[in-house]
């Protein structure tokens, strides 16, 4: 037959009853992982193919590309269902993350088929997130590999309770039951602290089918189930049903004055009609009207329903909050502990700011402490002060402002988050939160009777910070020198913060790594705004190097409060000068982590103010710093009277 689904039905059954067959039918998501050409997609191939889901132009095409890609002689490769880049075809490789579904009479299956290769353990990750079961397979020729490992460890932290612990290939060690023996001891020993509630060891050919669909007369000393024996009947962890009310907020749905409603999917548990809901981060409580879904009302709806509800009361709930049970209510803090697998090529660094976001919210986040880091050999924590690509750590964060939560291991979809790049808005690092930091709860703002715009109006002037940066030997100093005489003469309450003075006291504690460095203007930006709040103008002379760190700075800051000065001198002219025989030492390899020679600097975009210093002295580029904040304080003094600028 061409097509699967009129081969099952009977002449008397109907597309409806078949529809509705399926849906009763349970659904199991599960993932394959494991290092490189373990069999990943060559099992995922052959489990397509056995339940019969393959069309006949399908298996024609995969016989032809069979001739042309495969790596199994004359036989066809099942590889190549699921390997559909032509990178992966062309380096026998899995890049991509590659969803299948099938089904046979008892289930209903998601697979996601990730990667092998240790570069691209971010896609494991991906395809681990949604998974309820991982097999996991070892070539019985390799046994367990690092990369065997580490999926493990991301599995185990992903949430994934359930292991198929697949050993491959078994047709390539004479199916000898002492190979088997050994493996599945070795990974026992290695699992025992992931938490996994169970693991199904199977010895296997992916290839030739052995123990996959069917139960192979060439293992006569294994008595247990075939592969898609267990996957039908495995038992995963409680459904999302069952779990408290959860609904996070997307979309606040106000198409007339009559209707106000908030729209979202359900991420655990069930509401009806009449229940009272509680708003996480507020605690205002109200009961549902309706429950409004595509078709019309509904008395109850449950864990994956796209729904939008109506309340009784005028209650604010926006996107990034969520309604949910007030017997069982979320944490709802601005610090809390998380793993973190990370997924970019410039470390994980303490200290930098990231956006978190969670499955509605959003938010300005700092790593505060890197707690250690897993080693994924034996599961063992070490101390390190960054996060590599890849790696694996335990992390305690801070967010600008409260999410509401609840713990990774109690709820997977409210306790994940991730990390992205304010730069470059890429995805850099995958979390699942463990638990709030109690210090979070215990402290709270104090209201002051004197605030910023008291103290500058005392001063009769308008605190800023003008941040100077560029590379060591650029000028900082002595033009951040020079500004700040001119404004002492005029009047002006200044400070300078200079990097070199800094690092004699607040400092004094911090190297030259990227780490310390971005702990380095971590602390001075918070000192900074202090001033300015104390009504000052800050004079901030650091190299600062990383864009990341002088965005934080800047984003700690009000509007228009902080004034970014690029001190651009080529590097020849820096090291020409080296005013204090730093550039010289660096570059013979007496110095490490030195700006401009083994550290990058990243020079700004598009700073307030662009002083070139090459032909120009020092004197003239103080005068051109005090005239730009005349002009500054003239116009915003008109836009205060209301003149306009």
């Amino acid at each position: 037959m061409r097509h699967i689904l009129a081969k099952s039905l009977a002449p008397t059954d109907s597309i409806r009853d078949y529809m509705a067959a399926q849906e009763k039918k349970s659904l199991l998501r599960f993932l394959t992982c494991g290092s490189v050409d373990d069999g990943k997609s060559t099992l995922i191939g052959r489990l397509l193919s056995d339940t019969k889901q393959i069309f006949e132009d399908q298996l024609a095409a995969l016989e032809r590309d069979s001739r042309k890609h495969g790596t199994t002689g004359d036989d066809v490769d099942f590889a190549l269902l699921v390997d559909g880049l032509e990178a992966e075809r062309e380096q026998g490789i899995t890049i991509d993350v590659a969803y299948r579904f099938f089904a046979t009479p008892k289930r209903k299956f998601i697979v996601a088929d990730t990667p092998g290769h240790e570069q691209y353990t971010r896609n494991m990750a991906t395809g681990a997130s949604t998974a309820d079961l991982a097999i996991v397979l070892i070539d019985a020729r390799q046994g367990v590999l690092r990369q065997t490992r580490r999926h493990s460890i991301i599995a185990s932290l992903l949430g994934i309770r359930h292991i198929v612990l697949a050993v491959n290939k078994i047709d390539l060690v004479g199916f000898d039951k002492t190979v088997f023996d050994s493996i599945v001891a070795d990974y026992s020993e290695f699992a025992k602290g992931l938490g996994f509630a169970s693991i199904m060891p199977i010895p296997m050919s992916a290839r030739f089918g052995d123990n996959v669909t069917n139960r192979s007369e060439r293992t006569p000393w294994y008595s247990g189930p075939s592969l898609i024996e267990h996957l039908e009947t495995v038992s995963v962890d409680e459904a999302a049903v069952e779990l408290p009310f959860r609904f996070p907020v997307q979309y606040v749905n106000r198409p007339n004055l009559d209707f106000r409603g908030f729209a979202g999917t359900i991420a655990s548990g069930t509401v009806s009609q009449g229940d009272e809901v509680v708003v996480a981060k507020s605690g205002r409580a109200s009961r549902v009207k309706r429950i409004v879904a595509h078709g019309g009302d509904l008395e109850q709806a449950i864990a994956g329903q796209a729904i939008t509800l109506v309340l009784e009361d005028e209650v604010e709930v926006s996107r990034g909050n969520m309604l949910v049970s007030p017997a069982a209510r979320p944490q709802v803090a601005d610090q809390f502990a998380a793993n973190i697998v990370w997924f970019d090529e410039q470390a994980l660094l303490p200290g930098r700011s990231y956006i978190l976001r969670t499955e509605t919210d959003q938010v300005s986040a700092t790593v505060t402490e890197l707690k250690y880091r897993v080693n994924v050999n034996d599961f063992a924590h070490e101390a390190a002060k960054s996060l590599d690509l890849n790696e694996v750590g335990v992390c305690n964060l801070s967010t600008r402002a409260p999410i509401a939560f609840d713990p990774f291991a109690e709820n997977r979809t409210t306790g994940a988050f991730i990390l992205i790049d304010r730069i470059s808005n890429a995805t850099v690092g995958a979390g699942m939160i463990l638990h709030s930091l109690r210090r979070a709860e215990n402290i709270h703002w104090q209201s002051l009777d004197v605030g910023k715009r008291g103290r500058s109006d005392l001063k009769n002037q308008r605190p800023a910070v003008f941040w100077f940066t560029g590379l060591s030997g650029s000028g900082k100093s002595t033009i951040a020198n020079l500004f700040e005489r001119k404004l002492f003469a005029s009047g002006r309450h200044t400070y300078i913060l200079d990097g070199d003075n800094v690092r004699h006291g607040l400092n004094r504690d911090l190297g030259f790594t990227d780490a310390d460095r971005v702990e380095n203007i971590r602390r001075v930006a918070e000192v900074a705004k202090l001033m300015a709040d104390a009504g000052l103008i800050v004079i901030v002379s650091f190299i600062s190097p990383f864009s990341a760190e002088r965005r934080m700075a800047r984003e700690s800051m009000a509007e228009g409060e902080f004034v970014e000065v690029f001190v651009d001198t080529p590097f020849e002219e820096c090291a020409r000068r080296d005013p204090k025989g730093l550039y010289a030492r660096a570059l013979s390899g007496e110095i490490k982590n030195f700006t401009g020679v083994d550290s990058p600097y990243e020079a700004p975009e598009k700073p307030e103010i662009h002083l070139e210093t090459l032909g120009k002295s020092p004197q003239e580029m103080a005068e051109a710093l005090e005239l730009w904040l005349n002009e500054r304080d003239i116009a915003e003094e008109q836009y205060d009277n209301g003149g306009g600028i």
